[in-house]
């Protein structure tokens, strides 16, 4: 039986482009697919709801109850990719939660592959929630983002050896156009006439990114 994936971007650090890649992924989902579910879990950073409310809904897992109702909607293999922006505040307690009702092994019994997609960073804080990551989940259900925007050089010796999905630099003045509420990738590419921009360019390679992790995820599952 094929199983459904569940996505989720997560970081311990603020401002890292964890929300970017919900985007990016999200719209790449919702092209192919046709349709995504995707979650929102935030105080006041930008996210996901911002910018594509039509297929986002809220969550929260500071209580029994929003921890429930989300592990309700996720842990279906109903063939709709899901796609949850994990806001930095409630890194730790999600991967607590996760741990606790045995997160993991409830998803491969229900035929749900999650995959969690780390925006790395260089600081102590970041560090530490990888570390974590790596004691609790396996590696073939993490990915390590490389937000170039962010990560300027190498990766740190701590990154070493993971999956690894990369994510260009833009110049300032596009990250600015792409930072407004209104964009949307996919409507860009269907729009702009020359597809040789670097804008153009910048959000296929992203996407043939998330084919590849996708198809990846297949083949391993196989």
């Amino acid at each position: 039986m094929p199983t459904t994936p569940i996505f989720i971007t997560c970081s311990p650090r603020p401002l890292v482009g964890r929300t970017l890649v919900a985007r990016l992924l999200s719209e790449f989902l919702l092209l192919k697919n046709g349709t995504v579910a995707a979650f929102d879990i935030n105080l006041k950073e930008p996210s996901l709801l911002d910018y594509l409310p039509r297929i986002t809904e809220t969550a929260e897992i500071d209580n029994t109850y929003g921890k429930m109702a989300l592990m309700d909607r996720i842990i279906v293999n109903d063939g709709i990719a899901k796609v949850i922006d994990l806001g930095f505040h409630a890194f730790d307690e999600f991967f607590k939660m996760s741990e606790e009702i045995g997160f993991l092994k409830e998803a491969a019994r229900r035929g749900v592959s999650p995959v969690i997609l780390f925006v790395a960073d260089s600081d102590r804080v970041s560090m530490r929630g990888h570390a974590m990551l790596k004691q609790q989940i396996p590696a073939t259900a993490r990915v390590t983002i490389n937000n170039e925007y962010v990560l300027r050089g190498e990766m740190p010796a701590a990154f070493a050896g993971d999956r690894m999905l990369r994510i260009g630099a833009l110049p300032v003045f596009l990250k600015t156009y792409i930072d407004r509420e209104t964009f949307s990738f996919t409507s860009y590419l269907r729009n702009e006439k020359d597809q040789s921009t670097e804008l153009s360019q910048w959000i296929r390679s992203n996407y043939v990114s998330f084919r590849e992790l996708e198809l990846s995820l297949i083949l391993q599952g196989s």
